[in-house]
């Protein structure tokens, strides 16, 4: 049983990791008229690589097909899911943007936990999604939208990658040559989009700050608190994600929601910690053995 004592600081360390990613998104909104969306997308991959391997110091020989192959696809999930969430972030609001994200593995959840109750969660976030669109979506850019429900797709394709990667290789090894891949790939479209202020050290020094703030430190944060808390408590952490965006969007962008946004943002919140209540509690049932 973990107690009170180890719950709480891991409890701290999942909000202060979220805190950094959103204030991280934050700057990259910042820098979009300067380097583009698919520009701080190269530049978040790209110092985060480095800080990876710099870290992890991963193998490169010694790992079967079906490894790098896994790793392969991670890299390509990694790239598409930064890229589709940019390219949302800059035509819709950061709250907003994460709350449709979040919709990814919500619906993972919903599916994996195979009871008939767990749809009553579907439709309580389909209501929180009408309900963010203002009743009717009249009021949001709907290539926005497409990119942001493209990194819902995406983030459930990058929790299913990372398991197998996970299980493949030791450590961050298989992380850090995933987001190598991922940086690979982005490096001619971030190029493309940024030009010449990738010669700015400014530039280069705040995309690196992104890179520590949304992945770097919130990794480190989770890994620890993981070993705190059991993963249902984290991933009911992780599902005030929206909640903390849209705080950052407020803060740090002047980013003001209506009334009906914020409900649709509490709708889709409370659908999530639902969720995942609902599959662990359905984890459970089938890991005890039969009278």
């Amino acid at each position: 049983m973990t107690s009170r004592r180890g719950t709480t600081p891991a409890i701290l360390l999942v909000v202060a990791g979220l805190a950094c990613q959103e204030v991280g998104a934050s700057i990259a909104v910042l820098l979009f008229p300067t380097v583009g969306p698919l520009g701080m997308v190269m530049l978040r991959l790209v110092f985060s690589a480095l800080v990876l391997l710099i870290i992890a110091r991963p193998a490169v020989r010694g790992h079967s097909r079906e490894g790098w192959m896994a790793v392969i696809a991670f890299g390509v999930v990694l790239a598409v899911m930064n890229g589709l969430f940019y390219l949302a972030l800059e035509r819709l609001p950061l709250g907003v943007t994460v709350t449709i994200e979040v919709l990814g593995p919500l619906v993972l959840s919903i599916v994996a936990s195979r009871r008939a109750s767990a749809w009553l969660w579907a439709l309580l976030a389909l209501a929180g999604v009408f309900a963010l669109g203002g009743g009717g979506w009249g009021d949001l850019d709907p290539l926005g939208v497409l990119f942001a429900l493209g990194a819902a797709t995406s983030w459930a394709f990058y929790i299913l990658s990372s398991s197998r990667v996970g299980r493949a290789f030791p450590k961050l090894d298989g992380l850090a040559l995933a987001m190598t891949v991922g940086a690979l790939l982005a490096l001619p479209f971030g190029i493309v989009d940024a030009g010449a202020a990738l010669l700015r050290l400014d530039i280069l020094a705040l995309g690196a700050a992104v890179a520590v703030l949304s992945s770097t430190i919130p990794y480190a944060f989770e890994l620890i608190a993981l070993r705190r808390l059991p993963p249902a408590a984290f991933a009911i952490m992780m599902s005030l994600a929206p909640a903390t965006a849209a705080l950052a969007g407020f803060v740090f962008l002047g980013q003001t929601l209506v009334w009906l946004e914020l409900v649709g943002i509490a709708l889709v919140i409370t659908a999530s910690i639902g969720a995942v209540r609902s599959s662990a509690r359905a984890a459970r049932e089938a890991a005890e053995p039969l009278a």
